[in-house]
């Protein structure tokens, strides 16, 4: 650093780093210390700017995420805020930290990204987001002109805290579950942090037996991804409920943010249909509440919504976009069709281990299965998210609905297109904000159906 400001960053390089929700990249080549602690001291600018005087900061298990979190925190402290470090968290345990603590937050991840990747995930005060229109662009723009220093300001000063306890309590003091019959619950963490939550978290319930799996924090991820969303990576859970005929089976992505569930049976329960059970619960406590649901969930979700007397309100992909209308609403919960979901009681931040106590206290308080239990809540065929390889995304999109304009009801623009073909059945058609990638989801009254207007689709994108 010299002449009262720290060193420029060249636009590209913060616009390869800097996306729409967070900061993502490849350690060592996109992302080091240096940018780091450059970015700390732009977000602890930007938040003594709005009246902070701290800031609360937690941090994965990948090998590089501390050294990353010190030299933020040493770039933060630079503007004289105080940081706080809770160590090793999952993301919904850092959301906690910031809203128990009332301080901006900073969390060290790359989710479910391989090993090589890390991130930050930063949010104000009481957890709310800093997104590209709340904050990033801003801080984009400091990281590019090169951090004003401290201005003659007292450094501010580091400290430890441990709020693992007092974030498990808060989770369980949520939901009932002092009632809940005996289950077994196989728990796949995938060497990601729920192998740090889950057991604070769950093994203090009465009547509730946990059968771990890959609970060992390791930031290689040597047994597979810790990406619940792709088929590939339940496989070892699916293979354990049924190998110890336990209840139900929960896994996690890296930061255990998100949650997935399997049933009894081994077989994957879809996001919607979590969404739907807890927007159910949601309702019970809070009746005629706004529950939002992101574009792709099944349809299943605003019905029941509406049938239990709830106001449905269907919103973009993404974090920032359902906190900011949870905020603006009021609404009491979210949900997205990657397992995101979000609760008022918890900030409107979301949370995977609180979505994974309702779907515990649904179940205990049942007599049936989980396939049963879960069986109204599948409404209708899904073809999950297909992804498609483009180079041209706008493209393939329009050859798409000229394919079915003859037969769309109606064609809507909130997060890509989705087209309804009627009688249940629709699609929807999103580009990747990252990659070259198109991303397909479906839904109909049937599996063959699904597969018909999923294989049509297909076929148009890839010039089959």
């Amino acid at each position: 650093m010299s002449g009262g400001q720290r060193g420029a960053h060249s636009p590209e390089a913060i616009a390869a780093v800097i996306k729409a929700y967070d900061v993502r990249g490849l350690v060592g080549e996109q992302i080091d210390e240096t940018l780091i602690s450059d970015l700390g001291a732009a977000f602890a600018q930007l938040m003594r700017a709005e009246g902070a005087t701290s800031l609360v900061i937690g941090y994965d298990m990948r090998d590089s995420s501390l050294p990353l979190s010190d030299a933020f925190a040493r770039g933060a402290v630079e503007q004289g805020l105080d940081v706080t470090s809770i160590g090793l968290a999952s993301t919904d345990e850092l959301y906690f930290a910031s809203g128990i603590l009332d301080r901006p937050g900073a969390m060290f991840t790359a989710s479910h990204n391989p090993a090589k990747y890390n991130g930050v995930k930063l949010c104000r005060a009481g957890a709310k987001p800093v997104g590209k229109e709340t904050g990033l662009d801003q801080i984009s723009k400091a990281l590019i002109a090169g951090v004003p220093d401290g201005g003659g300001v007292a450094p501010g000063e580091c400290s430890a805290k441990d709020v693992l306890v007092e974030y498990a309590q808060y989770l369980r003091d949520l939901v009932g579950l002092s009632a809940i019959r005996p289950l077994t619950v196989v728990v796949d963490a995938g060497n990601g942090m729920a192998g740090h939550t889950a057991p604070a978290v769950l093994e203090p319930i009465e009547g509730l037996t946990i059968i771990p799996l890959f609970f060992e924090l390791d930031g290689n991820f040597p047994n597979h991804e810790a990406n619940p969303l792709d088929p590939k990576n339940i496989v070892d859970l699916q293979a354990k409920v049924r190998e110890t005929g336990a209840d139900l089976g929960l896994a996690f992505d890296g930061d255990a943010d998100r949650c997935f569930v399997v049933d009894e049976r081994g077989e994957a329960i879809s996001p919607s249909a979590i969404t739907a059970l807890v927007a159910e619960r949601s309702l019970e406590k809070s009746p005629g509440s706004v529950v939002i649901h992101n574009a792709i969930v099944s349809r299943a979700v605003p019905e029941l919504v509406l049938e239990r007397g709830g106001v449905p309100e269907r919103t973009k992909v993404g974090h920032s976009f359902i906190k900011q209308r949870m905020a603006e609403t009021g609404a009491v919960f979210g949900g997205e069709h990657s397992a995101h979901y979000y609760f008022s009681d918890f900030w409107g931040a979301d949370s995977g281990m609180l979505a994974a106590l309702h779907v515990l206290a649904a179940l205990g308080g049942s007599a049936g299965t989980a396939s049963e239990l879960m069986g109204g809540y599948e409404r209708y065929a899904a073809s999950g998210e297909i992804n498609s390889t483009v180079s041209d995304a706008k493209a393939a999109i329009a050859r798409v609905l000229e394919r079915f304009a003859g037969r769309a009801k109606s064609v809507d623009e909130l997060d890509g297109v989705t087209v309804d073909l009627g009688d249940g059945a629709w699609f929807n058609l999103r580009a990747s904000n990252t990659e070259p990638l198109l991303r397909l989801n479906a839904e109909a009254q049937g599996r063959a159906e699904v597969d018909t207007v999923t294989q049509e689709v297909l076929s148009v994108i890839r010039g089959e």
